[in-house]
């Protein structure tokens, strides 16, 4: 995800009927030693588009209150086991949560095998500190990136260039195409990045993005696909011509609700105000509601022919496994 949303915390996994799912730690599970013998060479993402076949994928993120990776491992195998083409792991510009992305990174390659894609902001690092980052990720076997501008850090309201660092996506973007090496992804915003000056105005950043090298687009979330169409068309029209997927944000609890429309500018349509607030204080319920929106906002979405799914997961693997429980997407193996 791309604006901040605080992280809940990690302590198992919650599916819709209530059910905890407790790991044992440490752990390197069956599935993941599974997909382990099923795919070793790096792959661009770019290339997933080729085909005909639906590129599935899902976020995760680096554990930010326990600070420890082993919670993720058992999510991480869930997550593996539903087949993705990659998996992204997001960025802290902080020292150990930034090292954390490099590690969760390097044990979806080489434990799951699953294909990942890094993001990297602008936030706090220079040129030099972006060139250790992404050698890092080159030894690690990580080729796919994800070039973000990034939030402001904790307190702060405005993003400030970093010394010696980059402004805007679009110049990080022409900094990773620079190694030769990267295939690199940017995000995009249906309803408008909040900073744009218009909804126009955006859809020429991204051009601008697109024109630096960059090789698909994952959007923000949002609920109401017309959104994500009006932004795709828009997109095209001013000669946007890679991949765009619609990023997917299944509502779980009812303090969700607020806090993604304040903090990502995404519209909750009354439609799904009105199917959630009879049963706010019903965690299941909400679940259950939340989840069989996104399963129709998904199916919508196949029906328009989008290239992609991504699942913003917040590190919980059961509400998206309902979901494509659900759904049929095209090319997809489910064993």
């Amino acid at each position: 995800m791309f604006s901040r949303i605080p992280a809940p915390a990690v302590t198992g996994e919650i599916v819709p009927n209530g059910v905890q799912f407790r790991p044992t730690f440490p752990v390197a599970t069956t599935q993941v030693a599974a997909a382990g013998e099923r795919r070793r060479r790096a792959v661009k993402i770019r290339d997933f588009f080729t085909t005909d076949t639906c590129v599935l994928s899902f976020e995760v993120f680096p554990p930010v209150r326990d600070g420890t990776i082993a919670r993720l491992v058992p999510v991480i195998d869930r997550l593996a086991g539903l087949n993705p083409h990659f998996i992204s792991v997001t960025y802290g510009a902080g020292g150990g949560t930034r090292d954390m992305s490099v590690e969760i990174a390097s044990l979806l390659k080489k434990k799951a095998s699953v294909e990942v894609l890094a993001h990297l902001t602008c936030v706090g690092s220079g040129r030099d500190q972006i060139d250790e980052i992404l050698r890092e990720f080159r030894s690690e076997g990580v080729q796919n990136i994800l070039a973000l501008r990034g939030d402001p850090p904790a307190g702060e309201t405005s993003f400030t260039r970093p010394a010696d660092g980059f402004g805007h996506a679009c110049e990080l973007v022409d900094f990773i195409r620079s190694y030769g090496w990267f295939c690199v992804g940017v995000a995009g915003y249906p309803e408008g990045h909040q900073e744009a000056e218009s909804f126009e105005a955006d859809v020429d950043h991204l051009k601008r993005k697109v024109d630096a090298g960059s090789d698909f687009v994952i959007t923000q979330l949002f609920y109401r696909n017309e959104d994500f169409y009006r932004f795709r068309d828009a997109a095209g029209r001013a000669g946007v011509d890679v991949p765009i997927v619609p990023g997917i944000f299944p509502v779980i609890n009812y303090r969700q609700i607020n806090k993604i429309a304040s903090l990502c500018g995404a519209t909750i349509p009354g439609e799904l105000r009105e199917q959630i607030e009879p049963v706010r204080d019903n965690d299941d319920e909400v679940a259950r509601r939340g989840i069989d929106y996104a399963v129709r906002q998904t199916e919508d979405l196949l029906r328009h022919g989008v290239p992609g799914l991504h699942f913003y997961s917040m590190n919980r693997s059961g509400p998206v496994e309902e979901i494509l429980n659900n759904v049929s997407v095209p090319g997809r193996k489910t064993a």
